[in-house]
Order: C-alpha cells, then sequence, then structure tokens
C-alpha cells in the first residue's frame, strides 16, 4: 500500500454553505457560517431577552428605549407626544407644561414595563414577538391623530391656541376609552366564568 501525501480538508463551497445555513438547527449554530435572510414566507426566530436598564437608559431620550425594545411605533408615539407637549406649551399655556414631564417619566417606565415583559415571556418559554401586534393599531392610531392635529395647525385650518380650553374633552376621552375596556375585559371574563 502506498501512502496518500495528507490532504487538507475540503472546504465547502459558496453553494454548500447557503444550503447548510438555511437549514441549520441549534446544535449547527456553531459552525460559523454567516447567516443568510430568510426565505419568503417563514418567521424568524422570537428575539432573546432585554435589558431593562439598557431600555431605561435608552429612554432619556423618548422613544429610544422602544426601538430597543423592539417597538418602533410605540417609540414615535412616545417621540412625538413628548415634542407636542413642548409645542402645546410653548404655543398655548405654560399649564401644559406638565404633559413634558409626565410623557417623558411614562416613557422611561413603559420601557422599563415592556423590557421586563419581554423578558417574562422569554422565560416561559413563548418567545418575544418584535413588535406586539395588539398594541400596534393604538399606536399608529394615535400617529396619525397626532399627525392630523399638526398638518390641520400649519395649515391654519385649526388653531391649537384657540383649542386650550377644552382640553379636559381629552381626559374625558380618555376616561371613556378606559371604562369602555375596563366593561369590556369584565364582561368577557364574566362570560367566560358562567361557560365553565
Amino acid at each position: 500500500m502506498v501512502d496518500e501525501p495528507d490532504r487538507p480538508a475540503e472546504i465547502p463551497g459558496p453553494d454548500a454553505t447557503k444550503e447548510r445555513s438555511m437549514s441549520t438547527t441549534p446544535a449547527d449554530a456553531q459552525v460559523g457560517y454567516p447567516s443568510l435572510a430568510l426565505p419568503a414566507g417563514t418567521t424568524a426566530a422570537p428575539a432573546g431577552p432585554k435589558s431593562a436598564i439598557v431600555a431605561l437608559v435608552l429612554s432619556l431620550f423618548p422613544g429610544i428605549g422602544q426601538i430597543y425594545n423592539g417597538q418602533p411605533a410605540k417609540a414615535l408615539v412616545f417621540f412625538f407626544a413628548w415634542v407636542g407637549s413642548i409645542y402645546l406649551t410653548a404655543e398655548t399655556h405654560p399649564f401644559f407644561a406638565f404633559l413634558i414631564a409626565f410623557t417623558y417619566f411614562y416613557n422611561l417606565v413603559d420601557a422599563w414595563r415592556s423590557a421586563l415583559a419581554i423578558n417574562a415571556r422569554h422565560a416561559r418559554g413563548t418567545g418575544v414577538v418584535e413588535e406586539d401586534t395588539t398594541e400596534s393599531p393604538a399606536w399608529g392610531a394615535a400617529l396619525i391623530g397626532v399627525g392630523a392635529l399638526l398638518l390641520l395647525n400649519n395649515l391654519g385650518w385649526l388653531r391649537l391656541a384657540a383649542l386650550q380650553r377644552y382640553w379636559p374633552l381629552v381626559l374625558m376621552a380618555a376616561g371613556a376609552a378606559f371604562l369602555y375596556g375596563s366593561m369590556r375585559r369584565a364582561k368577557g371574563e364574566a362570560g367566560g366564568d358562567g361557560g365553565a
């Protein structure tokens, strides 16, 4: 028998790398191949846990902590609510200055609590969806509403300064929305308990 010289191990070509990276399992993930974009129609793996401290620190600038938590629509609402409250204070009445602090601190608390909720879902093994689909319509509607108000004000069709005496209507509408949601949940829980 003739000894063959040692040959280097085969290096997989680009096609083998693509095939392997698209069908990797957690055990194969340590191979070190670059990851590729997912094929159309597939979903990404759930996001890992988030640091509540990092979310809180990033939220020192309103909205950035929500982006870190994977909630971009909520981030835009917090940012524009903060900017809008500054605008209301400057344009209408200094009384609205409390909205600046409220929006700012609520942004911090929300980033912290969202990160903890993401971590709790991750610990239960249910995974984390980057954008919470149950909240997306409300946050999107809020962005549309704020944008419409500012556009109407900029076009001169609405003067926000003239509406300052009607600001309690906003509180009344928010209270009605909370009351309606609470009553709907209570009705749903009562209906669910009666069938058991």
